[in-house]
């Protein structure tokens, strides 16, 4: 039944939802939230969503805003109210008082007929047939229709205002996905003695280098990165016939290795490690110099993944 109800309210999205959109991004303050009862838990989600998505907005309970708690309105904020009946007798009364402040509002309503629909600024259409519950009670199908609209509003804002992954990891620095969001391959990535040979050395050397350093050697002439050699290109090497050291390194080396950039999200490089199966990869710049190496282990450990 909530299933069914969230393909009616998006049948029955038109131009409204568009001026919604447009009321919030127009307005120089922010956006207040509120509804009573199982409402106002949703409206409190709503206003927890567009706060991190780059919307400032704060849910306010419609009884105190009428007891004094109406004074963290200003003019320039825009009223989100929540109201499946949209005639609940507290909501009607926080909608005069804003009225007379000219502030502006949106309503959010299975019925747009209703008192609090024709008196807003703007109202969507959150029409529901029945709640699930079987007395056709308790606020189920009602809420979850409320809830999707208030996260379309959030996300639609959100690309609207160009709200990058970056943005979102400043607002969401701790925890785990704080540092997938926020590490880079700088913050983690090997600077010093580079395990970098150029084409014509030896397989012998490079199996030194592999051992002594992380079981990578990048090939690279004037600086500009051409191949790297791994652990698991040297397997492939032993099983070959004939001797496996009688070859230089530009023979067998991977050309056209895959790369990442310094300033790349770690999560994004930890991706491309996982899809084609490497273990450890040359940083480079934009002309292909190499200014680092970076291992998958390193930057599952920063939290990257």
């Amino acid at each position: 039944m909530e299933r069914d109800a969230l393909a009616e309210v998006e049948s029955r999205l038109d131009a409204a939802f568009a001026r919604a959109v447009a009321l919030v991004r127009a307005s120089s303050g922010r956006v207040i939230v509120t509804g009573v009862g199982k409402s106002g838990l949703i409206g409190r989600k709503i206003a927890a969503t567009l706060t991190s998505t780059g919307t400032p907005a704060t849910f306010l309970h419609p009884v105190e805003s009428v007891h004094g708690d109406l004074g963290i309105v200003g003019p320039a904020d825009v009223v989100i109210l929540l109201s499946k009946s949209g005639e609940t007798a507290e909501l009607l009364l926080l909608l005069e008082a804003l009225e007379r402040f000219g502030v502006h509002t949106i309503a959010i309503t299975s019925n747009v007929h209703s008192s609090l629909a024709r008196h807003a600024d703007v109202a969507l259409d959150a029409w529901v047939r029945e709640e699930a519950c079987p007395h056709d009670l308790a606020p189920t199908t009602s809420t979850t229709a409320a809830l999707a609209l208030g996260d379309a509003l959030a996300v639609a804002l959100l690309e609207a205002n160009g709200f990058r992954r970056e943005d979102f990891a400043r607002l969401h620095p701790g925890g785990s996905l704080g540092r997938r969001l926020l590490t880079r391959v700088a913050d983690v990535m090997e600077t010093h003695d580079l395990p970098v040979l150029p084409p014509d050395e030896t397989i012998r050397r490079a199996v030194v280098a592999l051992a002594e350093r992380r079981g990578i050697v990048v090939v690279a002439e004037e600086g500009r990165v051409t191949g790297v050699f791994t652990a698991g290109d040297l397997t492939r090497l032993m099983e070959r016939e004939g001797d496996p050291f009688a070859a230089r390194l530009g023979d067998v080396m991977v050309r056209a290795p895959k790369t990442a950039a310094a300033e790349e999200l770690g999560s994004a490089v930890v991706y491309r490690m996982e899809r084609h199966g490497i273990m450890a990869m040359p940083v480079v710049d934009g002309a292909q110099a190499l200014v680092g190496v970076v291992h998958l282990h390193d930057l599952m450990r920063a939290g990257a993944a």
